[in-house]
């Protein structure tokens, strides 16, 4: 995965794009080398790509290099993922009248794919 940052390297005399976000843990000695959050914050170093690597902890300290996520996914995307990759097919739906499946099954003006919430007819009692 790319990362392009509008962030730069913390380094002195560094201009290249931040990739990732070091940060110290004092209290277990360890030194924490992750992907490049997704805001700066205090107390914590953006790196290049070339400094990330070259990293060397002081003396009695260890280094941890977090892996980047492959691709972050929350509930939502793997939803707008899903309905992308779906071929056009009528759902069926459970406890839902005729009419209001026709209706959440009619295509929008836009052309575009929607969600449309249709309430369980066990959930009004």
């Amino acid at each position: 995965m790319v990362v392009v940052s509008a962030r730069s390297c913390s380094k002195s005399s560094c201009s290249q794009p931040a990739v990732a976000t070091l940060t110290f843990v004092y209290a277990d000695s360890t030194a924490v080398i992750g992907p490049l959050s997704r805001e700066s914050e205090p107390h914590t170093y953006d790196l290049c790509a070339q400094h990330a690597a070259a990293f060397t902890a002081p003396r009695g300290w260890t280094v941890v290099m977090a892996p980047a996520p492959l691709e972050p996914e929350d509930d939502v995307l793997a939803l707008a993922r899903a309905l992308a990759d779906e071929p056009d097919a009528k759902a069926s739906y459970q406890n839902v009248g005729t009419d209001e499946r026709e209706q959440a099954s009619a295509p929008h003006p836009s052309g575009r794919r929607r969600l449309t919430l249709v309430r369980d007819e066990s959930d009004e009692r």
